[in-house]
């Protein structure tokens, strides 16, 4: 068998089930625009009243909550891409159920065989990964005075806090999780391709050794990211072969660049104490985010009403997955 083909049909197949995945979708009709519309008026209603109506029953999510309507939640899906560094660079997915995705737990080796020999050489063997939905909540509470108001726009104050608060949890979860109740984090999904022995000595040939522990397929999109401190680190380094090796963006939606590819810096990702692993480098188009069906909005009145208050909880279901974790690699401190 040839293993090469296996590994590269084996990943062709992932990358259509992505491309399967993004791809349906299609233009709703006349009717459903309709019904669309008049649930998005209903729902705002409902927020401020408290009172479902009819064109709300539809969306129900049988916990005494309401799916939130289309407009709302891709203006929500914006805003957590905004704010969530790997909804940016990941594969943001729509999933209905439990997904399991294949993939090669071992790639099976090729060999010289003599001539009338039995061959014999190890198989490529496939295991999957899952991508699950852990259910991830913010609660707001808004006053009875500002409810009154005809002015105020409670859905927009929904979103306000809902964004920010959320996109903090998920991008923590997502770079350091340690999957109790919430996902497991890429930091420890992703392969060590270089470890050093201390921070201190941390040095470009460093980072050149990890770019070429990621496979040149996925050095193709590959972006650096690190913590706030090895971004201090690398550049007191300075020079690399006598040119800069960190280039400072023209602009501000530009990244800035370290030894040729885009880097990003985030606090959430692990400092340079001894052990951890401060630097990630790879594709991370194979970060896989699965969002599991519509976020809802649960409003409560009686368990606030003695402080004249009402409780929104909007609430999502979400999992992510490094579905290929040779796409990217870490920089570990050692131990």
């Amino acid at each position: 068998m040839n293993n090469t083909k296996t590994y590269s049909e084996h990943l062709a197949k992932l990358n259509a089930l992505r491309e399967e995945i993004l791809g349906i979708k299609r233009d709703p009709t006349a009717e459903e625009r309709k019904i669309e519309a008049e649930y998005a008026v209903a729902f705002k209603d409902m927020l401020h009243t408290g009172m479902p109506q009819n064109a709300l029953k539809m969306g129900s999510d049988g916990s005494g909550g309401f799916l939130v309507p289309d407009t709302f939640e891709k203006k929500l899906v914006e805003g957590l891409t905004k704010d969530n560094l790997l909804r940016r660079l990941g594969t943001v997915l729509k999933t209905t159920k439990t997904m399991k995705i294949p993939r090669v737990v071992e790639e099976g080796s090729a060999a010289w065989i003599p001539e009338g020999e039995i061959v014999r050489v190890s198989e490529t063997t496939f295991g999957e990964i899952v991508l699950d939905a852990y259910k991830l909540a913010k609660r707001v509470l808004v006053s009875d005075e500002l409810l009154e108001d005809a002015d105020f726009d409670v859905e927009d104050f929904i979103y306000q806090m809902f964004v920010h608060a959320i996109a903090k949890a998920e991008e923590a979860a997502f770079f350091t999780g340690d999957g109790n109740g919430k996902p497991v984090g890429i930091v420890y999904q992703a392969e060590v391709g270089k470890v050093i022995d201390n921070a201190a000595d941390l040095s470009f040939d460093d980072l050149i050794d990890l770019i070429f522990s990621v496979k040149e397929p996925y050095r193709k999109n590959a972006v650096f990211i690190l913590s706030e401190d090895t971004e201090v680190k690398l550049k007191k380094l300075g020079l690399y072969d006598g040119k800069p090796a960190w280039r400072k963006a023209l602009n501000e939606e530009e990244p800035d660049m370290l030894l040729g590819y885009p880097v990003y810096v985030t606090n959430e990702m692990p400092d340079m104490d001894t052990g951890n692993k401060p630097v990630l480098f790879g594709d991370f188009s194979y970060y896989w985010i699965g969002e599991r069906g519509k976020r809802s909005v649960k409003r409560l009145v009686e368990r606030y009403a003695d402080h004249g208050q009402v409780a929104y909880i909007t609430s999502e279901r979400v999992d992510a997955k490094l579905v290929l974790p040779e796409a990217v690699k870490s920089l570990e401190v050692k131990a």
